[in-house]
């Protein structure tokens, strides 16, 4: 059965919202869902309305012949020490191009964002998409095992792992030494803190991110563009302390609210995908960084 996006209440949007950051374990979430299904609605309709639909999403195929898309291993000394990740570049580049570290979810590296990191490459970048369950046997092809698997690992271990992307990216014969980040939801904290920590970063968009505390926001020297969805609620609580630090220690920042979307609304392999919000915010990163990375 074909689920419209409108029938469905944004309570069942929030639920998922909480199983999908381990706010709700499974058992709870399915009792919870319970309630909004009426009719066809049933539980089991509901869930595989929710969970991802990667292979009708990909916007760009891992073979595409414009790009050189291929496995790297980096190392990570202070993380999860060698690395797995995607390494994607355009094959016609008449020059040394600017890089982008592109960072998942709470979830491993999913086919949604090593398609994600070839769009960055499309667009011009060579693009390193990393992932942080290599040291637990790498993303497992199921998101919710892929959850499971990531919060067995320390997130500061993670942030070290992504830290050392950036050095490796910089450091690589093709790029041109400047290197920014994009992450979302959970890589949206890893981009913030990537520019806490990062003297020489470039530039940083995160998506949805969890913001660094107040003492940490004089560290930054990156220009930010930060996305935040409408009715994300848990993660923009955060917003307004974050932007008074911002403007107090004068730091570089545009950020924009997409009103009326959800948390995730970039990730067009889920129904809180919106396709207006999610083509005008990936548009504004790529103009961003083509000014910030050249």
């Amino acid at each position: 059965m074909k689920i419209n996006k409108e029938d469905v209440k944004q309570e069942v949007f929030d639920l998922y919202d909480d199983y999908a950051h381990n706010r709700l374990n499974r058992r709870d979430f399915m009792e919870k869902l319970s309630i909004y299904a009426v009719g066809s609605l049933t539980v089991p309709t509901l869930l595989s309305f929710l969970m991802p639909d990667y292979k009708n999403a990909l916007h760009v195929a891992a073979d595409d012949p414009r790009l050189k898309s291929e496995y790297v291993n980096y190392k990570s000394d202070k993380g999860g020490g060698t690395i797995k990740a995607l390494l994607s570049q355009p094959v016609d580049a008449k020059k040394k191009l600017g890089g982008i570290v592109v960072v998942h979810e709470n979830r491993g590296l999913n086919p949604y964002i090593e398609d994600v990191g070839r769009r960055a490459a499309l667009a011009g970048f060579i693009s390193i998409a990393p992932d942080a369950l290599t040291p637990l046997g790498g993303y497992p092809g199921n998101d919710d095992k892929g959850r499971e698997m990531q919060s067995k690992r320390d997130r500061n271990e993670i942030l070290e792992d992504f830290i050392a992307a950036f050095g490796y990216l910089k450091a690589y014969p093709g790029c041109n030494g400047k290197v920014g980040v994009v992450g979302f939801c959970f890589g949206g904290w890893i981009a913030n803190m990537m520019a806490v920590r990062i003297p020489d970063l470039a530039a940083a968009v995160p998506f949805y991110g969890t913001q660094p505390s107040k003492e940490q926001v004089p560290q930054i020297k990156a220009p930010l563009l930060l996305h935040y969805a409408g009715l994300d609620t848990h993660v923009n609580e955060g917003w307004p302390a974050y932007e008074g630090a911002l403007k107090e220690n004068k730091k570089e920042y545009t950020a924009y609210i997409y009103p009326g979307v959800n948390h995730g609304f970039h990730n067009d392999t889920t129904p809180r995908y919106d396709k207006a919000a999610a083509e005008l915010a990936w548009q504004r990163t790529i103009d961003f960084f083509k000014e910030k990375l050249s």
